[in-house]
């Protein structure tokens, strides 16, 4: 299903995560991989890359905090309600309520008007701010979203 590059980034983010997790829900990790390569499909980085990788790249950086299970699966999934034909909805429905509210606490306001992009960044930053106050893994993954764009942007 994956090219054989993407598939051992993936492998080498599941064996990281089975050296400090305990009982990794590994099926739920591997779902949530693919579920994010199906739908970012033929979409790629300024690289050139596959737009995967960026998401491993974030998964990489919330397996080396060790986070758990839920938080990777939304590291993988984090931009496809806002890059894709994806809803919110069908994360709950496929994944968890707590995985798409993860997934909703990164995600840009993109389909709401405003007047300046002052007003939509300050939007933008109070949504994120109220899902901190429920759960701080919301800040952890934004804030790896953008150490992995950072790493990255010699090709920008």
């Amino acid at each position: 299903m994956t090219d054989p590059a993407i598939e051992r980034l993936y492998s080498a983010l599941a064996t990281k995560v089975e050296r400090y997790y305990p009982t990794p829900d590994l099926d739920l990790l591997r779902r949530s991989f693919e579920y994010a390569y199906e739908h970012h499909d033929g979409q790629t980085r300024s690289s050139g890359e596959p737009y995967v990788t960026h998401l491993l790249g974030v998964a990489d950086i919330i397996a080396d905090l060790r986070l758990d299970i839920e938080s990777l699966c939304a590291a993988l999934l984090h931009d496809t309600v806002e890059d894709t034909s994806v809803t919110l909805e069908s994360l709950q429905e496929r994944f968890s309520n707590e995985i798409a509210f993860l997934v909703d606490g990164v995600t840009k306001l993109s389909k709401l008007r405003f007047n300046t992009s002052e007003e939509r960044q300050a939007e933008t930053i109070r949504k994120m701010i109220v899902a901190m106050s429920r759960d701080v893994r919301v800040v952890l993954l934004k804030l790896a979203d953008r150490v992995h764009n950072m790493r990255t942007l010699e090709h920008l």
